[in-house]
């Protein structure tokens, strides 16, 4: 039994003649009687007196009539309720981001998004690095914004930025009146680091690592916001992209110092499962993402306080 069949099936009996019915199916008259006869076998019944003109529905008919259209009712709202969904699809990106990137860039995005796209839906949740990793892995997510990525067969990396880390403190913070700061300046200093499961911490501990240099880890946190307000605070110092801070600083709730040299950084990267086939929203997300530079100007030294 199939969808033809039950159309099949309503059509003779709306015209009461298996010739009519076969005519508006586009199939041969034999071939709607070989289906009606075969119809009527298998359910052990007779469904259409063929003896009057035009022929009518036995009582067996009139049920099976309703079925048919029962279900052929059911489809066409399936397949309604179906283009609607596809063309919300089409119209709608959902994004996978660390929280750094949604505190700092999504407003931003979100705004531009709306003014090139005012139909378009932006989806965007906020997750820790491995779980933006996975929705993208696993095709929840059409596009993922994150630090540190590396790509395997299934995800692809696409370089956005990347960031200045700089050295974080509170205001009144005995270095938060240099220009500049050494990695051996924070020797044996109080420190407020990341969790250290995250790449970021690992990338930070390498650094004070490579340049022999030993932190008392004083408080760690699994985001940027708690180690921001722990440093505002003056629970200790932290090494934390400029970008996140710039905002506090400027309202003077804390201070940042650049590292000499300049040689700290934080890559940002847009994944994405591989083979995807973006939506013509997606695509136009993906433009205004890669509209901005991979490498961004080094941010001028903090006013001395």
């Amino acid at each position: 039994m199939s969808f033809e069949h039950l159309k099949l099936f309503r059509d003779i009996a709306a015209s009461g003649s298996v010739s009519r019915g076969a005519e508006r199916n586009a199939i041969s008259q034999s071939a709607a009687s070989q289906h009606l006869q075969d119809l009527e076998q298998d359910l052990g019944t007779t469904l259409l007196d063929r003896s009057r003109r035009p022929a009518t529905l036995t009582e067996a008919g009139r049920v099976y009539l309703e079925f048919c259209r029962d279900v052929l009712r059911l489809r066409e709202e399936m397949e309604a309720g179906v283009g609607r969904c596809r063309e919300t699809e089409q119209d709608s990106v959902r994004v996978a981001s660390i929280y750094s990137v949604g505190l700092s860039e999504m407003s931003r995005l979100e705004r531009e998004f709306r003014s090139r796209r005012p139909t378009a839906r932006l989806e965007v949740e906020y997750l820790r690095p491995e779980r933006v990793w996975e929705e993208v892995a696993e095709g929840r997510a059409a596009l993922g914004l994150m630090s540190y990525a590396t790509p395997t067969r299934e995800v692809a990396v696409l370089p956005w930025r990347r960031e200045e880390m700089v050295v974080a403190m509170a205001a009144g913070h005995p270095l938060a009146h240099r220009r500049a700061l050494k990695p051996g300046d924070l020797e044996g200093i109080d420190f407020i680091s990341f969790d250290d499961d995250l790449p970021i911490r690992k990338n930070v501990d390498r650094f004070l690592r490579e340049h022999g240099v030993h932190v008392r880890v004083a408080l760690h946190f699994d985001n940027l916001q708690m180690i921001q307000e722990a440093v505002a605070c003056g629970a200790g110092v932290s090494i934390m992209p400029e970008r996140i801070v710039r905002a506090e600083a400027e309202r003077g709730r804390l201070a940042t110092v650049p590292i000499e040299g300049r040689s700290l950084f934080r890559p940002l990267s847009i994944v994405h499962r591989k083979r995807r086939r973006f939506t013509g929203a997606t695509l136009e997300f993906l433009e205004l993402l890669r509209e901005q530079p991979v490498e961004e100007d080094a941010p001028k030294p903090a006013p001395a306080h």
